[in-house]
């Protein structure tokens, strides 16, 4: 009889330790759905809340430093064959010289890309791109700080890009509505309240005539969500440092090469991923 009543009591607390565990691991796995899906921060997809952060990065020329002199090269026997002693290896793709050169356009004339100080990462060049967007797409990875054109056969062009800032980013998906050459800006009032040295190029005073020194450069692609502007843009920029850097208050920044090549790739109402 003891040992019976001592084997029901067993089982009793064993049920009720299985039952508390159940509660805990209950409670854990829903402090993970908490964490997961109750707090993510969604406000980077709403246009309302991204509208009054959005700003190209100005041109600040002290911010361009003259390029570091190279030293003098000496000649090396690296290597054994008659080949590499004669003519050595290429230092960079050739094509990316002719890319990235100087480039009049529409009576504006761009400098070259001084591709000595560009991470080579970010230059344009054709890859492999497994993706389930139709060709055309435009699929921007904040992340990465890439821009992928899908073409079809599993291919995309990537452009390096640079971003906005942390806190200052959108996602989403959308339509480029329209595209414009040397696109005029005029910052909206409450950016010129908060940086008033903008006050020059504000709607008052006509706002940023085309041009080598105006923020969105020399091509923009305008970006729509259900209709609606998101302010958000793909556009040139003439500060080429900030390609590949996260630094401005918003949009998608090329270099100007990289946005007219992007521009006239771009087919009409073509979709766009931010992501």
């Amino acid at each position: 009889m003891l040992s019976k009543r001592f084997s029901q009591q067993t089982l009793s607390t064993g049920a009720r330790a299985r039952r508390l565990l159940g509660l805990l691991s209950g409670t854990a796995l829903l402090s993970v759905l908490s964490g997961c899906l109750f707090v993510t921060d969604t406000s980077r997809m709403n246009i309302d809340v991204f509208q009054d952060e959005v700003a190209p990065v100005y041109y600040d020329p002290a911010r361009v430093q003259p390029a570091d002199p190279q030293p003098v090269p000496q000649k090396r026997e690296l290597y054994t064959t008659q080949f590499h002693q004669t003519y050595g290896l290429p230092v960079s793709n050739p094509l990316h010289r002719v890319m990235y050169g100087t480039i009049r356009d529409d009576g504006h004339t761009l400098p070259a890309i001084p591709l000595d100080r560009v991470d080579r990462s970010y230059l344009r060049q054709e890859i492999d791109y497994s993706t389930n967007e139709a060709p055309g797409t435009i699929v921007v990875d904040t992340k990465a700080r890439y821009l992928y054109l899908v073409q079809a056969g599993g291919k995309a062009i990537r452009y390096g890009v640079g971003i906005g800032r942390d806190g200052f980013s959108w996602s989403g998906r959308g339509t480029i509505q329209t595209k414009q050459k040397w696109p005029h800006w005029t910052p909206s009032n409450e950016m010129v309240a908060r940086q008033p040295d903008l006050r020059p190029v504000s709607a008052e005073e006509g706002g940023l005539e085309a041009g080598l020194n105006n923020p969105l450069g020399a091509r923009a692609l305008y970006i729509y969500q259900d209709g609606k502007d998101t302010l958000y843009r793909v556009h040139g920029t003439p500060d080429w440092q900030s390609v590949g850097k996260a630094t401005s208050s918003g949009c998608v920044r090329m270099f100007n090469q990289d946005v007219i090549d992007l521009y006239d790739r771009v087919g009409a109402k073509a979709p766009i991923v931010v992501i």
